[in-house]
């Protein structure tokens, strides 16, 4: 027995040390990002040679990059509301509904997750070029809310799952009208999985670059994708700046997220 209590002491250390360096094999290369928007090499050198903030004050002095911050928020913002409301009254059907073809409209809802995100896009680039919707804000929308939308049918239909419906039934006996009990005791009760919705959403939108490279426009660019232009043209620290803030952004956003969802439960 203290033999098998040795062989699986073991195997905890290796899985440990596995853990380990597959964890620092990801979050390296953020930090070393981190390190280049800091150094004062005009190239992406590492180890920098010295220190400076020169990067992040011509990243908020570029009127372009702004913008570009701009419309990413004003994106993810719209698609956000957007993907929760429709993300809710799909997710009450699917889990509440009985029609025919129920489960290949939950099956169709949920493609955007499978499809890979280029075969998508090369085909809405396609379809918007036809109805004048490429390289428009309303086209940028409709793009990102096909990625968001199932991560807020998931999120909502898991809610909806744990939910007791007798719950819903008591206060329509006691006089409430079926869409008021929903509003005043499912949404509340089921307001993690909206909130999990609103929060993933964001996020696929406000990082999305693939669809967002096909969907820009001169005039019309996200963070991403300008990220990913200048890239191409120029290997300037001010690239590693924007990238950490985006980074520190989207983590500030996850912890806010994990905090309000600790106190809920609490």
């Amino acid at each position: 027995m203290l033999l098998d209590y040795d062989k699986l002491g073991a195997w905890k250390w290796l899985l440990i040390g596995v853990t380990t360096l597959v964890c620092l094999f990801l979050v390296l290369p953020i930090f070393f990002i981190a390190a280049l928007s800091f150094g004062s090499s005009q190239w992406l050198i590492f180890p920098p040679p010295s220190w400076t903030m020169r990067w992040y004050i011509e990243l908020f002095s570029d009127p372009r990059w702004l913008q570009s911050a701009l419309t990413s928020l004003q994106i993810a913002a719209i698609v956000t509301v957007l993907s929760v409301v429709i993300g809710f009254l799909a997710a009450f059907s699917l889990n509440r509904g009985s029609f025919v073809g129920k489960e290949l409209m939950r099956a169709l809802f949920l493609t955007p997750m499978i499809l890979p995100v280029v075969v998508l896009a090369v085909a809405l680039y396609a379809f918007f070029l036809k109805i004048g919707l490429a390289g428009t804000l309303p086209g940028f929308i409709i793009a990102h809310l096909l990625v968001a939308l199932p991560f807020s049918i998931i999120s909502i239909g898991s809610a909806l799952e744990g939910f007791d419906k007798s719950i819903e039934d008591a206060a329509i006996l006691c006089g409430a009208s079926p869409w008021e009990a929903r509003l005043r005791v499912t949404v509340p009760a089921i307001s993690h999985g909206i909130f999990g919705a609103a929060v993933f959403s964001f996020l696929a939108s406000w990082d999305e670059v693939v669809l967002a490279i096909f969907m820009a426009s001169p005039t019309l660019q996200t963070l991403p994708v300008k990220i990913w232009t200048t890239l191409r043209q120029d290997l300037t620290p001010v690239i590693a700046a924007a990238s950490t803030l985006l980074i520190l952004f989207t983590l500030l956003l996850m912890i806010i997220a994990a905090v309000l969802r600790k106190g809920r439960k609490t």
